[in-house]
């Protein structure tokens, strides 16, 4: 299932140069013909119709299986188009062939007015015509699961069902983060100068960034001594990197209150005078913004504060670097601590519940969860005060495969994928031509980016940078 997932990502990133390759080549082989120019026009419209709704299917699909399905045909329509461009392309350098002993200027209109052209002709209209018939299903189809446009896509939909954090952590105990905790803890309260200081906690989805910023913000350290904070902030960033968004959502945090301005410029003064010469923290939870000029503007009214820390958490060292922050690598956790997470959720601390069958199928399943705190937590709450024939049964399938109303693993680490760009989608993409636990080796992904098959050949050093632009975002 995860492979079908990560192929739709070739719907919205192939379509714009599938139909431009279609005009291109069919301008040619139709030259003077009205009816054949129709049915290229109509069938560009009905692709961009599926492209319009494509960004918003992948967001769906991991919660919705009929989405998911009317994404994978779509990929296949998609998939048809480029074949069919595909063998237009064999076909003409086949008749070229036969004008090799004709002029250069007239090399390609001869081989355009060859029998073997005018026979091909009508083999694609017809693969034309069900193109476009099955585009049009595709549309209608579109309509009734409720796919939206990119553009009607509101703000907070990027993630489907993803929860917005609060600056209180779920769980009152954090594992093997003891020293991440106090790393950050004594950042905060370090002596530097007055500047505005920035640190960005960076991670894979579901490694416990959010909950390690909670339990160091709420550390009572922080508001006793001579040198306690003025004023704490959480701000849940997410998806949308609005300026007047962003900026708002400080000052509510700030003053603890909703504040009632309209536009960008009253809230940074607002903002101004409440933090000049103040002393606060403000957490950033979540950030996808790579926007140097967004942040820019949003930092503004922020640097009037007096020796202020912002912590930042985000799963893109690029965010990083447009914040102009250090960084804190947060790590998958340790062996011997993966086993408490898991045993806290599966057993809620009923040590009577640990029967021997439990604890040993249980190692197991710790063992599937790759050290990954989200993993560990959520498939220990999935077991809670079932059978052991339950627990053999989880064991047994891929996380993947259980029930998705059942299983919060899934929608936060997709995420990750739907901020990437098409492009880099499309590189991670064949990641899922490799099976399960394969050690795949950097060069032999850049020799399959180079590879494809698409009008403008990646070159070495643009799949190189690929392959770190993923590497940054943790998706290695």
């Amino acid at each position: 299932m995860a492979a079908e997932m990560i192929k739709g990502a070739l719907v919205s990133s192939f379509v714009q140069i599938t139909i431009d390759n279609l005009a291109s080549r069919f301008v040619d082989i139709f030259r003077g013909n009205k009816s054949n120019k129709k049915m290229l026009s109509n069938l560009k419209v009905k692709l961009l119709a599926v492209d319009v709704v494509a960004d918003d299917a992948e967001q769906k699909q991991f919660t919705d299986r009929r989405v998911r399905e009317w994404l994978l045909q779509a990929k296949d329509a998609v998939f048809d188009a480029e074949d069919l461009l595909e063998e237009i392309d064999h076909a003409l350098c086949k008749t070229q062939v036969e004008a090799q002993s004709h002029s250069t200027a007239t090399k390609v209109w001869n081989s355009l007015k060859s029998p073997f052209v005018s026979s091909f002709k009508n083999e694609i209209e017809s693969r034309m015509e069900k193109l476009i018939e099955n585009l049009e299903y595709l549309e209608t189809r579109s309509h009734v699961l409720g796919l939206k446009r990119s553009d009607d896509v509101g703000e907070g939909s990027r993630s489907g069902s993803k929860l917005r954090s609060t600056y209180l952590p779920n769980d009152s105990v954090i594992y093997g983060r003891d020293e991440d905790k106090e790393f950050v803890f004594n950042w905060l309260t370090s002596h530097t100068p007055n500047n505005l200081s920035i640190l960005s906690i960076v991670g894979m989805g579901g490694v416990g960034k959010t909950t390690l910023a909670q339990h160091v913000f709420n550390d009572p350290r922080l508001d006793t001594g001579e040198d306690k904070f003025d004023f704490k902030a959480w701000v849940c960033v997410s998806d949308e990197f609005d300026v007047f968004k962003v900026s708002k959502a400080v000052l509510d945090g700030v003053t603890e209150s909703s504040n009632n301005s309209t536009d960008t410029g009253m809230v940074h003064k607002r903002l101004t005078e409440k933090l000049a010469g103040k002393k606060f923290i403000l957490v950033l939870d979540d950030v996808w913004n790579q926007n140097q000029s967004k942040w820019e503007e949003v930092q503004k009214p922020l640097v009037f504060g007096k020796g202020s820390r912002i912590l930042v958490t985000t799963r893109d060292e690029n965010v990083a670097g447009t914040m102009r922050s250090e960084v804190h690598l947060l790590k998958l956790l340790q062996e011997e601590d993966c086993w408490n997470v898991f045993a806290k959720h599966a057993f809620q601390d009923d040590e009577t519940q640990q029967n021997s069958e439990c604890r040993e199928i249980g190692m197991e399943i710790v063992k599937k969860c790759e050290r990954l705190p989200l993993a560990l937590k959520t498939m220990g709450s999935l077991l809670y005060n079932k059978s052991f024939s339950e627990w053999k049964k989880v064991f047994e399938s891929e996380i993947s495969e259980l029930p998705e109303e059942r299983c919060a693993i899934i929608p936060p680490l997709a995420s990750s994928y739907i901020h990437l760009p098409p492009h880099l989608k499309v590189c991670f993409a064949y990641c899922a031509l490799f099976p399960k636990d394969h050690e795949f080796k950097k060069e032999h992904l850049m020799h399959l980016w180079m590879a494809e098959n698409r009008p403008h050949r990646r070159s070495e050093q643009d799949c190189h940078d690929h392959f770190n632009d993923l590497l940054s975002r943790s998706f290695f």
